[in-house]
């Protein structure tokens, strides 16, 4: 082997011994991100090498064979070369075989549900809303909620080449309660070179305004889709009250960032605003058992955006038993009990007036005489008002 043989060779091995020397593997997501890191310098040391060495051999070879000293005695030739000496090219060396390992491919991260559960994960942190009882060092998810503050694992894993290295990643849907409601998180799993799983990083996680994740999908691309709303049913918070959206996101190579869908929830556009009002309680004569009725007249305004299919009024107890006008007329809706009225809708625009009748007995009354006004659609489902607080009213008796 010549010289230059050599040092070309030992160049290349000194590029090995560089690119496949890893020092410390980190633990969690900084593991994930510097092996990656290091993936793409050692393909670049490699490749660099295997190119220079593929140019140099036989320009260093053709060199060598040129400086060959002539076997033949007596003073330099002078002589023109025949046409076929200055044609002829020497036979070049055999290639050398190259010493650089191919890049090694990238850990399988596709992780199976029992494997994700008997894990020990470090996850991001909980929103500030969580408790910090919602721990993120060394967890081990469970598969139910056992307990209040322990995360768990919501729905199956899902899988894609989220970061684009040629290998799968894992998706899961993670939630940590606390009392009713629950903070939740989509979080994006790897592994790291020696086998372990690692957080790679979080897609999306539950906050201020955007209070529920309940579903999300890998697409072909590895983008994220996860399907948001802006607030959790929980405490008395109907599941149909919720606005909902499908947002995206997508790995930078640092981190996950959001690439479409909208951004917030502005005005829920299913709502309207609806107003009460409403006269006296006109209190009439006893009759001889010194039984009294009383009638009141309320008022509706639906000033929009949205119809009323039906107009719902509640709290009337408060008044006595419904004895006849327009409460002759309604149903009472299963969901809310025998308190609920339902009435005619009410258009955008509109106004509608309602008289009352009822039995009155000042002394069994449980508190102020009120009434209360609310939308409900086809359905037969309460909805919440965009002011809400002119949707009461407290009736005064007349005189």
């Amino acid at each position: 082997m010549t010289e230059l043989d050599d040092i070309l060779v030992s160049g290349e091995f000194a590029a090995f011994r560089e690119a496949y020397a890893p020092a410390v593997h980190p633990a969690g997501t900084t593991a994930v991100r510097e092996t990656v890191r290091r993936r793409r310098r050692r393909a670049a040391v490699v490749t660099a090498a295997a190119v220079v060495l593929a140019v140099a051999i036989p320009v260093g070879a053709n060199a060598a064979l040129n400086r060959r000293p002539d076997p033949r005695p007596g003073p330099a030739q002078t002589a023109t070369p025949t046409p076929s000496e200055t044609t002829a090219s020497p036979t070049p060396p055999p290639p050398t075989p190259s010493t650089a390992s191919p890049t090694p491919a990238a850990p399988d991260g596709r992780i199976t549900k029992p494997q994700l559960l008997a894990a020990r994960l470090d996850l991001p942190d909980w929103p500030g809303y969580a408790p910090t009882t919602c721990v993120t060092d060394n967890v081990r998810l469970r598969s139910a909620a056992e307990t209040d503050s322990v995360p768990r694992l919501l729905a199956d894993p899902r899988y894609g080449d989220l970061d684009g290295d040629g290998a799968t990643e894992t998706v899961a849907l993670v939630a940590c309660r606390y009392g009713e409601a629950s903070a939740k998180q989509v979080l994006a799993f790897d592994r790291d070179e020696a086998g372990r799983i690692v957080t790679l990083g979080r897609v999306v996680v539950t906050h201020e305004g955007m209070d529920d994740i309940t579903d999300f999908s890998v697409q072909d691309d590895g983008r994220i889709r996860a399907y948001v709303a802006d607030i959790q049913p929980c405490c008395s918070i109907p599941e149909w009250s919720p606005q909902r959206q499908w947002r995206t996101y997508a790995w930078t190579g640092e981190r996950f960032t959001q690439t479409a869908g909208p951004t917030k929830f502005g005005v829920d556009p299913r709502l309207t605003d609806l107003t009460l009002t409403a006269g006296d309680l006109a209190v009439g004569p006893a009759d001889t058992k010194g039984n009294r009725t009383a009638t009141v007249t309320v008022t509706v305004t639906n000033k929009g955006p949205v119809d009323v299919p039906l107009l719902g009024f509640s709290e009337f107890y408060s008044i006595g038993e419904p004895a006849g006008g327009d409460l002759s007329r309604c149903r009472t809706m299963r969901s809310e009990g025998p308190g609920t009225c339902v009435l005619d809708g009410l258009p955008v625009g509109k106004r509608k007036t309602y008289t009352f009748t009822f039995r009155y007995d000042p002394s069994a009354a449980p508190g102020p005489p009120t009434l209360r006004v609310t939308h409900y659609d086809p359905q037969e489902r309460w909805w919440d008002d965009l002011k809400y607080k002119d949707n009461q009213v407290e009736l005064r008796t007349a005189g």
